[in-house]
Order: structure tokens, then C-alpha cells, then sequence
């Protein structure tokens, strides 16, 4: 939202090159003469490292002692400390073309914002051009020491105490509020009434069908064709969620005081569950292929009707018979696990393997596909296809742990 009020007082352009509000040299933060753009960092396809230092020579292996390591060594990671390490930035992509999500990119903005605005603290545009607007008066930077005491504490899975957000965070993710104030914040991010809200919700990266990005916000048409417009996040030992449907004039927000590798899927789907149960019925929520394109329910309608072990050649089939069938990878393979976790996995398998076919470059439609295969205990099918997913994403953490695990057995 800063940004984009900086945009709407023409003091930037979002193609401008971040170097132009970065003092000193940094010749490396573009790739084969393509430069950062501001709207890279706000769109999530800047490039950039997940965090500043890349990396950190902890002293255990342990992720949770680690993590208290990472908030004290942060503690005192200044701005200078930051600017000086993005010296050494090595970019391996052309920026613009990828979205991953990066707090190095998300803090930079910030930087770069104080420099825009002639030294005014991140913190002081914040409270000039969003809480005091919004009447946000129980949002802080830094919260005082007499309303420290309402605190939330946040825990991992295990229930063990984490560290709070290390002081740097800035423009990451510093910020504490209350429930009242998040509900201020998105109902007037749901009522899109000015130039702000509708900038930061117009897709700048990806497209409606699957995802996209607009200005931190990721955007996508519904199944049921409304707009939705979410963004998520997590601490850590907190996680959060936020949906908004402006169309209907519906948003939910979801808050939970614990942080671990799922729990802001799990914040989706309580999301999306109380949207679905507001919106619909119990009877057209009990339908298979509820929650998915019309695409998908009518492959799952017809391969209910002939069998599941036809599903390439009834996409096929259904693909020349309607131009408006059309299958995207993530959904096929969402609707594939949403299957598995019916229990279905015979189905499940289909599915997959058809994804596979529709998709024959993509690394995840294989690993997906092994994961099947080694929950019915087909181990050298799922050795197969991890191997599949390993040739065509070398990088692929989970299909080289899973392969690791099973030719080891």
C-alpha cells in the first residue's frame, strides 16, 4: 500500500530500477543487463534471497534451537548490515519471470520507501498513510511496555515456547495488532473504495486461472467464478491467513498462535470451509467435486459414470467436445489429493496419472504421482516416478528425500 501510494503521488514508477533509490553501487542486483524492478519486490518475483545473510553458521542442528539463534543474531542485524550484505547478492534468474517468496525483498522495499519519502521512517508512513486512516490505534511497530502483558505467546506443533520476531523484520513483518484493528484493515481492503486498495489488488505477475500476484496480495478466480484475494504468513510461532471476496462483500481472517510447516494450509481450508459453508448448501457441498472448476466436475461426473482408468481419454474426448473444458495442472492435482484425502486412491492414482500426461514437463505432476504410488505400496512405481520428478527438477527436496528413504529400505 505504501508503494502504491507513492505511485499515485508520481514520486515512482513501478518499472523503475530499485538502484535509483539505493545508495551506493550494487551492479549485482540485476541478471545479464535486466535490472530489479520495484514492482518485483512487491510482486514476489524480485529474485532475491529468502532472508539476509543467506546463510548462517549455526552452532546445533536442531531447526528449534536454531531458530532462537536466528532471533538473536538478527536482534542486532542492523540496516547497515543489511545494505552491506546485499553487495553480495548473486542473482541466478532474470527477475520478473518467477514468484518465491522473499523477506530480503520485502524488507528492501521498505528501505527503499525511507528514501523515496526523504528519510521518513518506514514506521512514520505506516502511521501517516494506514493506521491513522484506518483509526488502527492498537497497531504497532513497537508495541509499549504497558500493553506488552496482552501479548499472545506462540508455540511450535510440539507446544514448545518460540522466540518472538527478531527486531529487524521491519517491513517483513514487524507488525502486531489485534483482532479489531485486522477487521478495520480488511474491511476497508474488501470495499476497494480508493486508488490504494485497488492498485495493491490489480494482478501484476501470473494470471486468474491458477494464481497471481498483485502489490503482496495473491489473486485468483474462484471456482465458483468470484474474485478472491489472499494473502498468508507466518512467525515463528504464529501463522495467519486472509481472504477476501469483494465481490460479495465477504472476507475471513484467521489468526492461530502456532507456526509449524502446515499450519497455514490449515488455516486455509478452515477459511474456505466457513466461506463454503456460508455460500452453499450441505447438499452441494456433499458433491465430489465440490469447491472445483466445472471443468473438473464434469470429468469426475463422466469418469463416475465409465470408470476412473479411462481419465486421459475422457479429458480427450471432453476437450473436443467443449471448447470451455479446460484442466490446469494445480487443480488436477489439488482435486488428486482431495481424493487421497477421501480415502479414494485408486481415483486418486488416475488423476494423477492423468496430470502426468497433461503435463509431461512438469516436475510436480510426477512427484505427486510417486507419492500415490508409495501410499498403496507400489515402492518400485513411486521409485520410478520420484526419479521422473528428480530428472526434470534437480532441486526437488521432497522427491530426493522420499527417494533416499525408499531405496534404502
Amino acid at each position: 500500500m505504501l508503494l502504491a501510494q507513492a505511485l499515485i503521488e508520481k514520486k515512482v514508477n513501478l518499472n523503475d530500477d530499485i538502484r535509483k533509490y539505493l545508495k551506493g553501487n550494487y551492479p549485482n542486483l540485476s541478471f545479464k543487463g535486466k535490472p530489479i524492478q520495484l514492482l518485483y519486490l512487491a510482486n514476489l518475483t524480485s529474485g532475491l534471497p529468502d532472508n539476509l545473510p543467506e546463510k548462517l553458521p549455526f552452532k546445533t542442528n536442531n531447526h528449534d534451537s536454531q531458530l532462537f539463534e536466528l532471533k538473536m543474531y538478527h536482534d542486532n542485524y542492523s540496516k547497515f548490515n543489511f545494505l552491506t550484505d546485499l553487495h553480495y547478492v548473486k542473482l541466478i534468474r532474470e527477475p520478473g519471470l518467477s514468484s518465491a517468496h522473499s523477506n530480503t525483498a520485502a524488507q528492501l522495499l521498505g528501505f527503499i520507501l525511507e528514501n523515496i519519502y526523504s528519510g521518513i521512517s518506514y514506521k512514520d508512513l505506516l502511521k501517516k498513510v494506514i493506521l491513522k486512516p484506518l483509526n488502527m490505534s492498537n497497531t504497532f511497530y513497537s508495541v509499549p511496555d504497558s500493553l506488552k502483558k496482552l501479548y499472545s505467546k506462540g508455540y511450535n506443533d510440539r507446544g514448545m515456547l518460540m522466540p518472538e520476531i527478531p527486531k529487524d523484520a521491519g517491513s517483513s513483518g514487524i507488525l502486531k495488532s489485534t483482532l479489531p484493528d485486522m477487521i478495520k484493515y480488511i474491511n476497508y481492503q474488501l470495499k476497494e473504495k480508493d486508488n490504494l486498495t485497488k492498485l495493491s489488488h490489480k494482478i501484476t505477475w501470473g494470471n486468474l486461472e491458477n494464481y497471481g500476484v498483485g502489490l503482496g496480495w495473491f489473486l485468483k478466480t474462484n471456482f465458483d467464478k468470484k474474485k478472491e484475494i489472499w494473502s498468508s504468513g507466518g512467525t515463528f510461532g504464529f501463522s495467519s491467513y486472509s481472504v477476501l471476496y469483494p465481490e460479495i462483500d465477504f472476507a475471513v481472517v484467521v489468526l492461530a498462535n502456532e507456526s509449524d510447516q502446515s499450519a497455514e494450509d490449515a488455516l486455509s481450508k478452515i477459511a474456505h470451509s466457513i466461506y463454503n459453508e456460508v455460500h452453499f448448501s450441505a447438499l452441494q457441498r456433499s458433491s465430489e467435486g465440490f469447491g472445483f472448476s466445472k471443468s473438473i466436475n464434469l470429468l469426475v461426473d463422466t469418469l463416475n459414470k465409465i470408470g476412473f482408468k479411462d481419465a486421459i481419454r475422457v479429458s480427450d474426448d471432453l476437450k473436443k467436445k467443449y471448447s470451455s473444458f479446460k484442466l490446469i495442472e494445480d487443480e488436477v492435482n489439488n482435486f488428486g489429493y482431495h481424493l487421497l484425502s477421501k480415502g479414494n486412491k485408486e481415483k486418486a492414482l488416475e488423476i494423477f496419472r492423468l496430470n502426468t500426461d497433461l503435463f509431461p514437463k512438469s516436475s510436480n505432476t510426477y512427484d505427486s504421482l510417486a507419492e500415490t504410488y508409495e501410499s498403496i505400496g507400489d515402492k518400485a512405481s513411486a521409485i520410478k516416478f520420484y526419479k521422473r520428478a528428480l530428472e526434470l527438477s534437480p532441486l526437488s527436496t521432497n522427491a530426493a528425500e522420499h527417494l533416499k528413504k525408499l531405496e534404502n529400505k
